[in-house]
């Protein structure tokens, strides 16, 4: 594991310490690396109305995007119990990166599995079935 996947494994689990999940519990952090170095970090923030939800994965594409950032190369996220990305997130991802690196760790920033998004999102749907 390189200095650069420790580091958004760190900034992920810092991340998930934000999380507002007084309903689920279930707290996640976030941590997108853009191709220029920026890290931006998300958590999910929960609704009363479920359905208004957002995921941290999501939240940290979206303050990327916020910032002019449209090029990924991997996503750190930080959960207590095994997961990986919904499928509402796999698809905002492919959206800017297809085959983005996915870093899955612990809530101490320890690694606990490594895949690819075109792994996780076989037969996208995405910009080029518009046309």
């Amino acid at each position: 594991m390189t200095s650069d996947h420790q580091q958004l494994l760190a900034a992920a689990a810092r991340a998930r310490q934000n999380a507002y999940a007084p309903y689920s519990n279930f707290k996640v952090g976030a941590a997108l690396l853009t191709e220029t170095g920026e890290i931006f970090t998300g958590c999910n923030v929960e609704n009363a109305s479920y359905g208004l939800s957002m995921c941290a994965e999501r939240t940290a594409v979206f303050k990327a995007v916020a910032e002019g950032q449209r090029s990924f190369k991997a996503i750190a996220i930080s959960l207590t119990s095994d997961g990986s990305p919904c499928g509402a997130c796999r698809q905002v991802l492919h959206e800017f990166a297809p085959n983005l690196l996915i870093l899955i760790g612990d809530d101490s920033g320890q690694l606990t599995s490594q895949t690819t998004l075109d792994a996780l999102l076989p037969n996208p749907f995405g910009p080029n079935n518009l046309t």
